[in-house]
């Protein structure tokens, strides 16, 4: 084999193994990366069980509808068979006996049908609002856990550095005890700091693993994947009045628009039931291929092997319990509808402005949180630069850097939950999928 081939066949070679381990290779580096809050949401979304189930819902509200207008459609039939007459020929539907039959049926006026149609339609709607609704309850669970989980793996960084702040303090306070220079007390003291310390730390770690479990579920990753996450969080949100909010609401709220379609749909079977009293108009036609073995002849002067009829039928019912029934059925599930619609505008109005209040403490809530911890921050600066200068002890040192830490923790958690409210005002008002389009 000459040099060019044999360069030509191991290029080929790297080349299949390139397509080969590329997209694995691509995928454990997007493994090994921190998984940042926008990734996560986007996998929960293609992972959604959830989701999944309200796509199949959605497609089968598809296919009802187009069930429901076949009537309005073309339909053709064709068959053929054989049977005994004696007497005049009839087969069991009133019909001539025929060699073979093609009949052509199409509605073009009936209103219960198209009533029906209609609210097969609006159904389909219903059922596409709930994909987008389920689709913003998976962004808004994906997210809180996210954003709950990046609080706590902070706030086990910050408590593993209060518990050596806590182990130096009762080590200070072991020694002066044998000095004799401080009362038991002090010892126990800081011997209970250190087992609260430690008893934050494995809530914390428990509070980890559970949501660690959790996200992968939701990111479609294996339990033994590992799971770094950046450390990110929401861009801060203006304000917005709570009249706005209540607006936003009642114009963009998922839940409130597919009862609002509902009503809808149950306006349409309403108008089909009392269509009821109106005829019903098809096309028909039919072709027949006919023989003499039923005895044609014996009862018609002519006999015609192939015979056509086509035109309009109608009908018209003179009387029928179903349609009065069917009326004050459909009247009765509109005027529920109509009751349920008011009933979610009013909870959803009283959702918004408790939820907007609750948004609004939480805000000011971790700027006090925030400040503190400020605060407890400085204070630890002063007493690290007073040591330095030998104004101050070790022991104080260590107890302002007890407090900083929790104070962190404190503002970690104020910090999560004000961004929890956000989140669950932005999903009441339809403002999820603005944020995360």
């Amino acid at each position: 084999m000459s040099d060019s081939k044999t360069w030509r066949v191991a290029i080929g070679i790297l080349a299949i193994c390139a397509l080969l381990t590329g997209p694995r290779a691509f995928a454990q580096e997007n493994d090994q990366q921190p998984l940042t809050l926008k990734r996560a949401i986007a996998l929960g979304v293609e992972h959604s069980s959830e989701l999944a189930l309200a796509t199949a819902r959605y497609d089968l509200a598809e296919g009802q509808e187009a069930q429901a207008r076949a009537p309005f459609r073309p339909s053709l039939f064709t068959g053929s068979g054989a049977a005994y007459t004696n007497g005049f020929p009839l087969t069991a539907n009133g019909g001539a006996p025929a060699v073979f039959n093609l009949s052509y049926v199409q509605t073009l006026f009936n209103p219960p049908l198209r009533g029906q149609a209609r609210a097969a339609k609006e159904r389909s709607e219903v059922e596409r609002l709930g994909l987008d609704r389920s689709r913003d309850a998976v962004i808004l669970r994906t997210a809180l856990v996210f954003l709950d989980l990046v609080q706590v793996r902070q706030a086990l960084d910050v408590q593993r550095s209060a518990r050596d702040a806590a182990g130096r303090i009762q080590d200070i306070s072991r020694d002066r005890l044998s000095e004799g220079r401080e009362l038991p007390i002090e010892l126990i003291r800081a011997e209970l700091s250190v087992a609260r310390v430690q008893q934050g730390i494995v809530q914390l770690e428990g509070r980890e693993d559970t949501l660690s479990g959790e996200l992968r579920t939701l990111i479609g990753r294996r339990s033994d994947q590992p799971l770094e996450v950046a450390r990110d969080g929401l861009a801060p949100q203006p304000e917005q009045p709570t009249a706005d909010l209540v607006a936003l609401a009642l114009a963009n709220n998922i839940e409130l628009h597919q009862l609002d379609t509902e009503r809808r749909a149950r306006i349409d079977r309403l108008e089909g039931a009392r269509g009821g009293y109106w005829p019903s108009l098809d096309v028909v036609s039919e072709y027949s291929v006919l023989s003499r073995v039923n005895s044609y002849d014996e009862f018609f002067r002519k006999f015609q092997r192939n015979n056509v009829i086509a035109g309009v039928q109608a009908r018209w019912s003179i009387f029928n319990a179903e349609t009065p029934a069917a009326v004050r059925v459909a009247q009765n599930e509109l005027q529920v509808a109509d009751i349920d619609l008011k009933r979610k505008r009013e909870e959803i109005e009283q959702t918004v402005r408790r939820e907007a209040q609750r948004a609004r403490e939480l805000r000011a809530t971790r700027e006090v949180a925030g400040l503190e911890l400020k605060l407890a921050q400085e204070n630890l600066r002063i007493l690290q630069e007073r040591y330095l200068a030998d104004r101050s002890n070790l022991r104080e040192v260590e107890g302002a850097r007890l407090e900083e830490s929790e104070k962190w923790i404190a503002f970690l958690r104020a910090d999560y939950e004000n961004q929890q409210a956000q989140l669950e005002l932005f999903n009441t008002t339809g403002q999820l999928g603005r944020l995360f389009p």
